[in-house]
Order: structure tokens, then C-alpha cells, then sequence
């Protein structure tokens, strides 16, 4: 089949979480690691929140403060 193993996984949930709880107990976190992930959300996800409030902005200004 194609996607075989993609889809074993997908119908056999119960096994894949507790493959992914073994292999996660087996590679622990390292000193850095959590704030590393913030700092990537944070990089991921700050852009997002400008370009998102950018347009809101921009929204306001048109319907409402353009003929000041």
C-alpha cells in the first residue's frame, strides 16, 4: 500500500501515543530546550499577531477615521 504506515497510525491511535510516550521518556528534555521552544513559538507566532492587528488597524482607520 502507499501510505501504509501512515495509516496504521492514524487508525491505531492507542498505539501510536504510546509508541511516541516510550520514545519521548527515552530522549528527555535538555537544560535549554524549554526555553528554546518558547523563544521558536515566539518567533513563530509574534509575526502573526502584528500582521493580524496590522490589518485590524487598517480595518478601523478605514471605517472610522478616514474622513477626520
Amino acid at each position: 500500500m502507499l501510505f501504509g504506515k501512515k495509516i496504521n497510525r492514524v487508525l491505531n491511535v492507542r498505539q501510536a501515543e504510546e509508541r511516541f510516550e516510550k520514545e519521548r521518556e527515552e530522549l528527555p528534555l535538555e537544560k535549554g530546550d524549554r526555553l528554546a521552544m518558547i523563544l521558536a513559538a515566539l518567533a513563530v507566532f509574534i509575526p502573526v499577531l502584528i500582521g493580524i492587528l496590522a490589518v485590524l488597524v487598517l480595518v478601523l482607520y478605514l471605517f472610522f477615521f478616514r474622513y477626520l
